[in-house]
């Protein structure tokens, strides 16, 4: 067997992520995630801009003096200012790189450049040459590569090459190539400089093709790939480094390379990314969406319910996620009912007996979009032959504001009896979930997920709250729904943590 090539994440998160609206981060909320993202493995974090401001430059300098393991990238125009700034941005890096750029599209060197093609191939060389003299490693981008001509394409690369690049990079700046398209540029520009260099691609989503493009390009020819963690980018994105990566791994047998990442810390730096940009995820996002490993079709449940490989290309153990998720909903079928009353302890004495729960479990659904579990509860309890006893939120009262500290007063009920307990915490949330872990006397619960979503409209909207807690190696999830938005978070903690003591017992 022949031994794979080995493929290299660039990731560009720092730099082109963050130019998403709304994405921009803390020079340390940058250094948190670079840190994640060399445990994740990346071979290159593109840390920067450093010119473009004193807060860039501030953001590659802090990452390139923390982070070992990876190569520190930072980006720079093909003009020495720029230059000089990148290297004194990442001259401290245990291993550094300067990326440099210049458009070679002849509608970029035409109205925004307003220079000719060899003014354009001398200003790159000139640049690449000076980027050599003070680092090793030297990146040069042909930006628009994929509206460039190819002849002039090939010319600039072979001259930058001689003035000392080590990598050169084909990107799709305006995401207008298509698949077969750019296998076939990546192909003739591969065999124009020949083996002993290395040929990237940056792909853009205008079209939705940015992973088709960059495994496309893989196949051609190319060994680096450049992407960002949940895509983000400019306009429509980059290629996404968990859907590239997870490409390579589930189809081996197509994409036959490898690559150094840790799959399991996939969706811990994707949330990592969530919580420090406070940029939203579609649900059903390849994946990291909260939807990808959820199955609410009764066919695709009971098949999954049999074997998890009827309707799941990966398991979620992969990227680091817990486990499949039953959502139960009107599409759902009599196995997936079944095994939820298993998990509840709920009984019924005959298959008649269960026809008649699974119609008025139906008619529930068509009441609610989706059913959780105090639904079931609440539904079934009467007719099981079992009593489950959970806590119950009799009331929840916050004081709160700017010059207060946060502080819940909690009431549980079970069954006949009343608990009550206060708590102080970061927020008024935090400390209503501090009051029902002192009830409950349950401890090492960790808040794993938590949004919320509007469900109806007006200023008497009610709100849903979606959360999952983690304790002893297992997730569980909550729900709660309210027009008060801390009573809805208050009711979706405690129903994730009756989850966690029914499931204790």
């Amino acid at each position: 067997m022949s031994e794979k090539r080995r493929v290299y994440i660039f990731d560009t998160t720092l730099r082109d992520g963050e130019q998403s609206p709304g994405a921009s981060m803390s020079s340390i909320d940058k250094v948190v995630f670079a840190k994640q993202l060399a445990v994740l493995g990346v071979d290159i974090i593109e840390a920067g801009f450093p010119v473009s401001s004193p807060v860039q430059f501030e953001g590659v300098k802090m990452i390139a003096d923390e982070v070992k393991g990876p190569t520190i990238a930072a980006l720079a125009r093909a003009v020495e200012k720029d230059i000089k700034s990148a290297y004194d941005a990442i001259k401290n890096a245990e291993k550094r790189r300067i990326h440099t750029f210049i458009a070679t599209s002849p509608i970029h060197m035409e109205y925004k450049l307003k220079k000719k093609p060899d003014e354009v191939l001398k200003m790159a060389v000139e640049a690449v040459r000076y980027a050599k003299s003070l680092v090793d490693d030297v990146e040069f981008s042909a930006e628009d590569a994929t509206r460039s001509d190819i002849n002039f394409l090939k010319e600039i690369f072979l001259a930058v090459i001689e003035a000392g690049a080590t990598t050169i990079n084909i990107p799709d700046t305006v995401g207008y190539t298509t698949p077969f398209e750019f296998f076939n540029v990546v192909k003739e520009v591969r065999e124009a400089v020949g083996n002993n260099v290395h040929i990237s691609v940056h792909c853009h989503n205008d079209l939705g093709l940015a992973v088709a493009n960059s495994l496309s390009a893989l196949l051609a020819g190319a060994d680096q790939v450049e992407v960002s963690v949940n895509g983000i980018g400019e306009r429509a994105g980059n290629a996404s480094l968990e859907e590239v990566v997870m490409s390579i791994i589930v189809r081996n047998d197509i994409y036959p390379f490898e690559v150094g990442i840790n799959t399991k810390e996939i969706y811990k730096t994707s949330k990592l990314l969530r919580s420090v940009t406070g940029l939203p995820l579609s649900y059903n996002k390849p994946i990291v969406g909260r939807n990808v490993f959820a199955h609410e079709s009764g066919i695709h449940q009971d098949g999954v319910l049999k074997y998890r490989g009827t309707y799941e290309i990966m398991k979620p153990e992969m990227v680091g996620r817990s486990s499949s998720e039953i959502i139960l909903g009107r599409h759902s079928g009599r196995h997936a009912l079944k095994t939820k009353f298993d998990e509840l302890g709920i009984k019924y004495s005959s298959e008649e007996e269960f026809e008649k729960m699974y119609e008025k479990f139906l008619e529930l659904a068509d009441k609610k979009k989706n059913i959780y579990e105090e639904d079931i509860i609440t539904l079934f309890l009467g007719e099981s032959s079992e009593t489950l006893e959970f806590f119950t939120l009799k009331s929840v009262q916050i004081m709160s504001g700017d010059n207060a500290i946060p502080t819940a007063t909690v009431v549980l009920k079970k069954g006949t009896k009343e608990y009550v307990e206060s708590s102080i915490g970061n927020g008024p949330i935090d400390a209503a979930f501090k009051a029902i872990d002192r009830i409950v006397g349950l401890k090492n619960i960790k808040l794993e997920d938590f949004s919320i979503v509007a469900v109806t409209s007006g200023k008497d909207a009610v709100g849903e709250v979606s959360l999952s807690v983690y304790t002893d190696n297992s997730s569980y999830a909550g729900h709660g729904t309210d027009t008060d938005i801390i009573v809805a978070s208050t009711k979706a903690y405690l129903n994730a943590i009756n989850k966690v003591i029914y499931h204790s017992k």
